[in-house]
């Protein structure tokens, strides 16, 4: 043993293959490729970690840090107070779980339609025009399905007029705003959401479904038996990931959709944050509120994990 480990040691010494400079020497050009991404995550996600300490200081811009007094927990205390907050943590819950029931199954069923066309050009056309929803502003959905689903003026509700049916309130009335707001979302993010999972289905094992074909199996029990199974694990990955963002929603959509006839539903987290928070100086509730989204989504997330390994499945942790 011992002459083995010194012929190993000359062999290193030889080779220098056991330090650090010598892979920095052999490939500098990928390790100054990789100093970019580690500065952008330094610079912004790791140091703003330290702005959380304004949800425990009584702090404002003019003052700054110097002269913010510590107040511990006043801030969530005064948080929990608020009648607004329970009825934007209501709404946010109810809209991302609504999304988690209609919009997560979407991306899955569209991928998996999108696999079954032979036409390779139909099928690229197919995915282009599906994807590009996901680059446009909400700004402008927001404008054009207020064109569209206007109450008098609205294409959708002229054709219905039209053809002797009553106008329906699609973002007037709070129930059909909800159902709107649920299907609106489906549509911009359901083409850019196949990516992963055609990504996953391209990767499984093709002699599966020429064994399946001698067997006698269909397209429907090909799906059933072989596809939905093999993304299996891909699923429960991006439905974790989707449970830690159950408080967390987005500005633009809920902003863009909102109206004070929909008050009721359309006030969200994010809006609350921008109201109580921004607009009125009081930059403590408003990082205090985050913290409070971010810790909550991390017990999701681990929770999520957990069941997702007691069901045999790996997680992401």
């Amino acid at each position: 043993m011992k002459v083995k480990e010194k012929t190993e040691g000359k062999i290193k010494a030889k080779t220098g293959k056991n330090g650090f400079m010598y892979y920095l020497k052999r490939d500098w050009q990928l390790y100054i490729l990789l100093l970019f991404p580690l500065v952008f995550a330094l610079v912004f996600k790791f140091l703003p970690l330290l702005g959380l300490s304004v949800a425990f200081l009584d702090y404002d811009v003019v003052g700054g840090f110097e002269r913010a007094k510590f107040i511990g927990f006043d801030a969530f205390i005064e948080i929990f107070k608020m009648k607004d907050f329970y009825i934007a943590l209501r709404n946010t819950i109810m809209l991302n779980g609504l999304d988690l029931i209609v919009g997560f199954p979407a991306p899955i069923i569209l991928a998996i339609l999108l696999n079954e066309i032979r036409n390779k050009y139909f099928k690229r056309v197919t995915q282009t025009v599906l994807y590009l929803p996901h680059f446009l502003s909400w700004v402008i959905i927001a404008g054009i399905f207020y064109q569209l689903l206007s109450p008098s003026t609205g294409y959708v509700n002229v054709l219905i007029q039209r053809y002797g049916g009553e106008s329906i309130p699609f973002l007037t009335e709070k129930w059909h705003w909800l159902v709107s707001y649920c299907l609106i979302g489906v549509w911009q993010s359901m083409g850019w959401g196949t990516i992963i999972y055609l990504a996953a289905i391209t990767g499984i094992n093709g002699d599966l479904y020429e064994a399946a074909t001698v067997d006698g199996a269909g397209r429907w029990r090909k799906i059933w038996y072989i596809t939905l199974p093999c993304i299996r694990s891909t699923i429960v990955v991006m439905l974790i990931m989707s449970l830690g963002r159950i408080l967390g929603i987005s500005f633009e959509r809920p902003y863009t959709l909102d109206n004070p006839l929909v008050r009721d539903f359309s006030d969200v987290i994010s809006t609350f944050v921008y109201r109580v928070g921004l607009q009125s100086h009081r930059y403590n509730i408003a990082t205090a509120v985050g913290l409070f989204q971010s810790v909550v989504g991390l017990i999701f997330v681990f929770a999520s994990d957990k069941f997702a390994k007691l069901m045999g499945e790996d997680g992401i942790i």
